[in-house]
């Protein structure tokens, strides 16, 4: 069994939007971005967005960005940009992004569009307006929407794409489709950055999305290493240091050791306390134990009632 392990996939967006907010509307809103003259210069409004965001008081904050943008026609508007990370339905939705549409305009007198990003894997749920009605007296507001799931299920496109958002939303798709396969993660992983080198992007851009497929691709700690390994001898051979280092490789090499050895002790002291005393044999099984089978023995030893179930524990999951 393959444990799942946590993405955090609102920095990753946050990041993206923040770094490709040209390319982004480019992909994802393409006729919002033809109404934008982008020889001027545009300006995130975080500190706008803040306030409302305070004043809201709608919990969780997803990832928003507000955006003051010059149009074609020389009017200066206002983007309000909506990222939902979803796993499951959510009927909230909808209200959500009203009221943040609403505040904007009320508190800063602009219009403002309001775009939403479906990121989540349920194909069929497509929430694009709000709607309230009491005695006749109806609201409804409707909003564009990009789902992610739409740009299909060939991957080949996303890896070998020009355009870094589309590379973004291929590590974001893979992510979620290889939550349970390191393995099949890991080669992903390694096509995509590769083909970046392969097709002639900067030193600058391979280095930025190498970090945003690092933030979405993530891998157990082992094969992470690896990964850089590889990664090192990739960029070795094509004389090309970009992004790693011996150097990074030691010292990553020096907090994995470091990480591993606390979690053994952590779980020691738990198998400890739960069970009495271990024989060395056995504490040395869980110690050979890799930071993955470590992280399942830290869910499933609440279940042992005995060394019994922990060894064979040990004898299912150890190779």
């Amino acid at each position: 069994m393959t444990s799942t392990l946590t993405i955090d996939f609102d920095g990753a967006w946050k990041e993206t939007l923040e770094r490709y907010f040209n390319p982004f509307l480019l992909f994802c809103f393409p006729e919002v971005h033809r109404q934008i003259d982008w020889s001027k210069d545009y300006a995130f409004l975080d500190k706008e967005l803040q306030e409302v965001v305070r004043d809201a008081q709608l919990g969780k904050q997803r990832v928003d960005k507000l955006v003051r943008v010059v149009l074609l026609d020389g009017r200066e508007e206002w983007i309000l940009i909506h990222v939902e990370i979803q796993t499951q339905v959510d009927s909230t939705i909808t209200l959500r992004v009203y009221q943040y549409h609403h505040r904007v305009e009320d508190r800063f007198g602009k219009p403002a569009l309001t775009l939403v990003v479906l990121a989540d894997e349920q194909k069929d749920w497509r929430p694009c307006f709000y709607q309230q009605e009491l005695l006749g007296c109806r609201t409804r507001f409707e909003f564009p929407i990009c789902k992610l799931s739409d740009f299909g299920d060939d991957m080949l496109v996303f890896e070998n794409a020009s355009n870094p958002v589309a590379v973004v939303i291929g590590a974001h798709l893979n992510a979620q489709r290889t939550r349970k396969n390191h393995e099949e993660r890991f080669g992903i992983r390694w096509r995509m950055l590769r083909n970046l080198y392969e097709r002639g992007w900067s030193r600058e851009e391979i280095i930025e999305l190498h970090r945003l497929l690092d933030w979405l691709l993530v891998l157990p700690p082992e094969m992470n290493l690896e990964f850089r390994r590889r990664v090192l001898e990739y960029e070795k051979e094509k004389i090309m240091p970009y992004v790693t280092s011996n150097e990074q490789i030691a010292t990553e090499e020096g907090r994995q050791e470091g990480r591993l050895e606390g979690r053994q002790a952590v779980i020691l002291r738990q198998l400890r306390r739960r069970l009495g005393g271990l024989e060395n044999a056995t504490e040395r099984r869980v110690c050979d134990s890799g930071a993955e089978s470590l992280e399942l023995l830290a869910e499933d030893l609440l279940d042992f009632t005995s060394v019994s179930d922990l060894n064979q524990w040990l004898d299912r999951n150890q190779a």
